[in-house]
Formats: structure tokens, C-alpha cells, sequence
């Protein structure tokens, strides 16, 4: 395969499907395909980085068995355990990252889905924050929910809403068992019908191969996903991935780099995992990466927003707002 006739072919508006052989992602030439990777994200996107950020709105004790997650209740981490935030609570905490320069805030929140009084606060949150937070788009990500409660999202301001498929269809029983890929795809798909754009991407590192993760890619481009977070797994203690091996640089890079071939217009979003780079990620910037999740993670210690920031900024990025 010539990586640079490709990279060409689908700046030009060629589009890869699963028809096509795409065994040669797994041994192309590495530096070629970053190269390839990051033309394609300067001529089909713009020179903007997206930085969202993240709350844990309600924590611990979920009901789903995902082997990769701390707060399941089917693993021993010791993870933070509370309920639902207070509207005024999350507030303070939006204002705050706002004022850091974030484009987009979310509210996640453990477990199955939300529903009953606690989906009235979320909903009051949300209203709240679309009054107050004016220079940042809401996004949301609860679970499997209601089209009911996809419109309420809608109505009170959330304009992205996040529902990971994780890995590829054929390894996702591997994962969890509790729910379903079919389930994640209907969830998207109501996301959509309510008006919502949507995140959608999963984690890598969890054992799958690489004929998983061409898969994963080749899926999020046929439901056009417009933001795509990459998770490199963090073993955690207590979970049932806790003694996989780490992924190196060059198998993050080699991965989002595909991942830009496959959805040249997407966000392509790194999120968890990029504190395993020496360099605070600058590699991953360059070889089609123009998102990133900034902040602490869910259960583990993200990248400083500041520090990003003038990293991005070195390196020639637009950050300004893009709400």
C-alpha cells in the first residue's frame, strides 16, 4: 500500500469501507502513516484543537460488569462513591473550567442509565449551566436512556451527547456482558434522532486485535461519528484488566493514526492514556490528532488544561472559542 497516494486518494475525497483490505494499517511504515494522517487532518479539518473536560456527576456502584471499569460494582477498586451533584455544585465547577479556556463541558455519570428525580436534576443542571456557562457546549454522557429523556437533554441545552461502543462488535462480549453492542447503537442512533451530534469511540489496550480495531473505526464511520475519543486503557487495580501490559507511544500513535484514515473529518479525541507519553502527547498532535479530553479523568489524573494549552499553542494550534 503507498500511504502517501491514499492520504492523497481521501483528501480527494476517497472514503475507506469495509470492503476494503485494511490488514496494512497493522505493519505500514509508522512515520509515514502519522505523515499521511496529519495531511489528511490539515486539508479536511481546520487548525482548531477541541478541548472538552469532564465531572463526575454521580460516581461508583454501577450496575454494568465492563472488565475495564473502576466503578463497577463488580470490581474492588475502592473508587470514589457518591450520588448525584447538586445543580450549584456542578456550576461552581463549569465556571471554573470555562474561565481555563475548555469548548466543551460533561457531565458523566456511572451506572446503567438515569432516570426518575434523578434525571430532574440533571435536567435543572444542565439548564442552569446553559444560562450561566455561555462560551461552552454541554455535552452529556448517562448511560442507556429514554428517547424521552434524549429530548429533555435536547430541550434544556446539552448539544453532544457521549455513548462509547468500546471495541468492535466481535470483542465486545469479551468486555461486558450486562449490555450489549446493539444497545450501544440504538443509543446512538435515538441520540441522533433527538438532534444531538454525538461521541462515540472506546478504549484500546484491552486485549482486542488489530483486526478489532480497524473494525471499531470502520463502525464509527458508518454511524458518522463526529467526535471520536481514543481511550488507551489504565490498568486498574481491582478490575479484570489490572495485569494487561501498557501500550507503548508507538501503538497509540499507529492506532489514531488509522483512525484518521477511516474518519478523515472526525474529531479524532485522544483521551485517557496520553499522561504514557514522554513528550505530554505532542506526537499524537501530529499524526491526525485535533481533540483531546484535558483534566482529571474519570478515575485517574489527566493532563493540566494550562500546560495544554501553551503546548498547543507552540505547536501552531487555533484554540480559540468554537462554540
Amino acid at each position: 500500500m503507498e500511504i502517501k497516494k491514499l492520504a492523497s486518494e481521501i483528501i480527494e475525497g476517497r472514503r475507506l469501507t469495509r470492503a476494503d483490505d485494511l490488514s496494512f494499517f497493522e505493519d505500514a511504515d509508522l512515520d509515514e502513516l502519522a505523515a499521511g494522517a496529519e495531511a489528511i487532518r490539515e486539508a479536511l479539518c481546520s487548525n482548531h484543537v477541541d478541548l472538552c473536560t469532564i465531572i463526575n456527576g454521580r460516581a461508583g456502584r454501577c450496575s454494568e460488569n465492563c472488565k475495564f471499569c473502576a466503578q463497577s460494582a463488580h470490581n474492588h477498586t475502592g473508587c470514589d462513591v457518591h450520588g448525584m451533584l447538586e445543580p450549584e455544585e456542578v456550576l461552581e465547577d463549569c465556571r471554573k473550567r470555562e474561565a481555563s479556556g475548555v469548548h466543551a463541558y460533561s457531565i458523566v455519570t456511572a451506572g446503567r442509565t438515569v432516570e426518575g428525580e434523578e434525571l430532574d436534576v440533571l435536567v435543572k443542571t444542565y439548564e442552569l449551566l446553559n444560562e450561566e456557562c455561555k462560551h461552552v457546549r454541554l455535552c452529556a454522557s448517562h448511560g442507556l436512556l429514554s428517547a424521552e429523556a434524549f429530548a429533555r437533554l435536547k430541550a434544556a441545552g446539552v448539544e453532544m451527547y457521549h455513548e462509547n461502543i468500546e471495541t468492535s462488535e466481535r470483542n465486545f462480549p469479551n468486555i461486558c456482558t450486562t449490555h450489549t453492542y446493539e444497545d450501544k447503537i440504538r443509543e446512538i442512533k435515538m441520540a441522533k434522532d433527538a438532534g444531538l451530534t454525538v461521541c462515540s469511540g472506546g478504549i484500546i489496550g484491552m486485549g482486542e486485535t488489530w483486526e478489532d480495531r480497524i473494525d471499531m473505526a470502520v463502525s464509527l464511520a458508518e454511524l458518522e461519528v463526529e467526535s471520536i475519543p481514543i481511550n488507551a486503557l489504565i490498568p486498574v487495580k481491582g478490575t479484570p484488566l489490572e495485569d494487561l501490559p501498557k501500550l507503548t507511544e508507538d501503538e497509540i500513535i499507529r492506532t489514531v493514526a488509522m483512525f484518521r484514515y477511516i474518519n478523515p473529518t472526525a474529531y479524532i479525541r485522544m483521551a485517557a492514556g496520553r499522561n504514557y507519553f514522554t513528550d505530554g502527547g505532542k506526537r499524537l498532535f501530529r499524526s491526525g490528532v485535533n481533540a483531546t479530553i484535558t483534566g482529571d479523568m474519570l478515575t485517574t489524573v489527566g493532563n493540566n488544561t494550562k500546560q495544554d494549552i501553551e503546548m498547543l499553542t507552540d505547536m501552531g494550534f487555533d484554540l480559540s472559542q468554537r462554540v
